[in-house]
């Protein structure tokens, strides 16, 4: 089989690159034996062309922006390939009037293209919004506040092994859980409908794109306006609009802080960051994650600045070295210590709890790979078809070691160790991927976690190692899901998944030279994570704060923190263990009950980044109450848009600032 195939040149070719007359909702319902003998298109209908993965290379590329800025931002991870499906059939189609391209892109083709993109837009940035962010925090000491960033060469190839690891796990899995199984991997259906969509209707796709495009254009406008130093200030230059304006300053606040003269002063809600933020990013961030999860964690923010920040500022003790630490003198870092010790256990004992209750689909799991799938079809055309096993232990032999080598050289895991942790990355990989297929939920916060848990005990004296070999999971578990989802949506239009696979992979080279420069452009050193003095942090990440907080407690022990830490941990386990309880036992009443997510993230993000989220999510229920059809078809390209502007235009004014303005430091 050549690796590129040529597009469509010729009428008949054209014709035969038609997308299905199949609707992809029936393709789902078809036996493997069925979807061979009426879905699957032959082995010799373009898919896997060069301006196939080009074109998903270079989206993906600027798409990774928007994973890393929303990811360092909140904590999500937002699909790329719905996006990416839009914006390359309305590009191709200008490329086609203009006379530049001379045939269409098949749908095939724009199949594989997401999947390139796909990989470089959302598989290669998980680590870096966790893991690798929760190190540089590590990092930072009151004598070198920047901490110290990992060298890029390291970096890079850490990205790329987990990316190759991710994708090499899903090989076994793919038959098993899309042909045999036929699970439904939602998102990976949603996009194989959209582009059924895209080519039965040229207008409507042209309408998304244009509507993408003008957000786009919109959010672009604010990173400039918001960051780079135009003007000038009272001290020194500064940006043509604030980052964030104090119209809350009228509601009455609790606890004081120290004021210039050494008094104390009454704190206003922007002190518990109680603002408005001017950057849009974070509204279209909250319509698409929607309305529980956003009130509640605005509720969060809320029971913080109201609740536990003020106790923690009152709060006093001596330490075990017999220094008395009062946690006044610390500022407006007081609140975020609290909140953080509140909010991440609330999310681990969610998160970890709420994967236990999945027995059922943990237990599936494993009794589906390991059992014997029958021979549906002939079994020529499904090895000329289907990736081989040889490349899953090729792939596994050249990622595992380098992940193994690189964790034992950089990150203080021992050779062992390492290879338990490639171990246990493959059984919850799988898991996490029929999570995914079943739920359209990728636990990977869950894999974490529970990696997290385990190393803890094996090696506790190492924060860093507990890091990362929760990284190795986290980041293996979304690829491998990611690729399934990619291959489901290919299965629904008939595609070759050998082609699409090697598709996949290719897009990890753009992606891990986008997340690993966005990466130190927009995180130039820890302050941008934890904040200077009373001003909060560009970047709350709050995965990353999460992951770190656990491997402190394992490292230093829980009876080194402060008591109303200790205090702040068990009640946040406790809240999220019950939340958690109260939705399998309420199933009808889950939207009406507290997000244990929601709540987690209100205690660790400054409020104005909820409030804002709450306020998109408002628009975004409001907006399909009244035209769900107008909602249905422009809300996640209207979002996207906005959060791809601001995110692409923000790392290049990063950029500016950090290595122009700055001079280059």
């Amino acid at each position: 089989m050549p690796l590129f195939q040529p597009p469509a040149r010729t009428p008949e070719e054209v014709e035969r690159s038609k997308p299905l007359a199949i609707p992809p909702d029936q393709v789902a319902k078809m036996t493997e034996k069925e979807w061979y003998e009426r879905a699957y298109q032959g082995d010799d209908v373009a898919q896997l062309t060069v301006r196939a993965v080009l074109m998903g290379s270079v989206l993906g590329f600027f798409l990774a922006f928007t994973n890393l800025y929303i990811g360092l931002k909140t904590g999500w991870h937002l699909g790329v390939a719905i996006t990416a499906c839009i914006l390359s059939y309305a590009l191709w189609q200008g490329l086609l009037k203009t006379g530049v391209a001379k045939t269409p892109m098949s749908i095939l083709e724009n199949n594989c293209m997401q999947s390139t993109a796909s990989a470089a837009g959302y598989s290669t940035g998980g680590t870096m919004v966790s893991a690798i962010a929760a190190l540089l925090i590590l990092s930072a000491t009151p004598e070198n506040p920047q901490g110290e960033h990992l060298a890029w060469p390291v970096l890079a190839a850490w990205t790329v092994f987990l990316a190759i690891l991710g994708t090499v796990l899903a090989i076994p899995m793919k038959r098993n859980m899309i042909n045999q199984e036929r699970l439904k991997f939602p998102s990976g259906l949603a996009a194989a409908v959209t582009l059924q969509s895209l080519y039965a209707s040229g207008a409507e796709a042209t309408r998304k794109a244009k509507a993408l495009a003008i957000s786009a254009f919109v959010g672009a406008l604010f990173p400039p306006l918001l960051e780079l130093p135009l003007v000038q200030g009272a001290d020194g230059k500064e940006p043509l609009m604030p980052a964030s304006f104090h119209i809350f300053d009228w509601l009455p606040a609790l606890g004081t802080k120290t004021g210039p003269d050494g008094s104390p002063v009454p704190m206003k809600p922007s002190d518990w960051t109680i603002t408005w933020d001017n950057n849009p990013v974070m509204v279209a961030a909250g319509a698409l994650v929607g309305l529980r999860v956003a009130i509640w964690m605005t509720v969060g923010g809320i029971i913080l600045a109201y609740g536990a920040g003020p106790l923690g500022l009152e709060a006093a003790w001596v330490n075990p070295s017999g220094d008395t630490i009062t946690a006044v003198t610390k500022g407006a870092k007081a609140w975020k210590e609290v909140g953080l010790w509140l909010g991440a256990p609330m999310m681990v004992a969610g998160g970890i709890l709420g994967f236990a209750f999945q027995w059922r689909t943990i237990l599936r799991a494993f009794t589906g790979f390991l059992k014997k799938g029958e021979a549906q079809s002939g079994e020529d055309v499904v090895a000329r078809t289907e990736v081989p096993n040889s490349w899953f232990v090729g792939g596994m032999l050249v990622a595992g070691s380098g992940v193994i080598v690189i964790a034992w050289i950089f990150f203080e895991v021992p050779l062992l160790l390492g290879v338990l942790a490639v171990v246990l990355t493959f059984a919850l990989a799988l898991v996490a991927a029929r999570a995914t297929g079943e739920s359209d939920i990728t636990p990977t916060g869950a894999m974490g976690k529970i990696m997290q848990l385990t190393y803890g005990v094996l090696i506790p004296q190492s924060a860093t190692a507990n890091l990362m070999t929760a990284g190795i999971t986290a980041g293996a578990a979304s690829s491998s899901a990611d690729l399934l989802n990619d291959l489901k949506s290919g299965y629904l239009l008939g595609a070759n998944p050998r082609r699409q696979f090697i598709a996949q992979a290719m897009g990890i080279a753009s992606g891990t030279v986008a997340t690993v420069t966005g990466f130190y452009l927009l995180v130039p050193d820890a302050t941008a994570l934890t904040g200077v003095g009373d001003k909060p942090p560009a970047f709350p990440a709050p995965a990353a704060q999460a992951w770190k907080a656990v491997a402190e407690v394992f490292r230093d022990g829980i009876g080194s923190m402060h008591p109303m830490h200790q205090q702040a941990i068990a009640v946040g386990l406790a809240v999220g263990a019950v939340l958690v309880v109260l939705e399998q036992v309420m199933p009808k009443a889950k939207k009406w009950l507290p997000s244990a997510t929601g709540l987690g993230l209100g205690f660790i993000l400054p409020f104005q980044y909820p409030l804002s989220m709450l306020a998109g999510a408002i628009i975004a229920h409001v907006w399909t109450q009244r035209d769900k059809q107008s909602a249905e078809d422009y809300l996640v390209p209207v979002s996207a848009g906005i959060i791809a502007g601001v995110s692409i235009i923000g790392v290049i004014v990063a950029a500016i600032n950090n290595l122009v303005l700055s001079g280059g430091h």
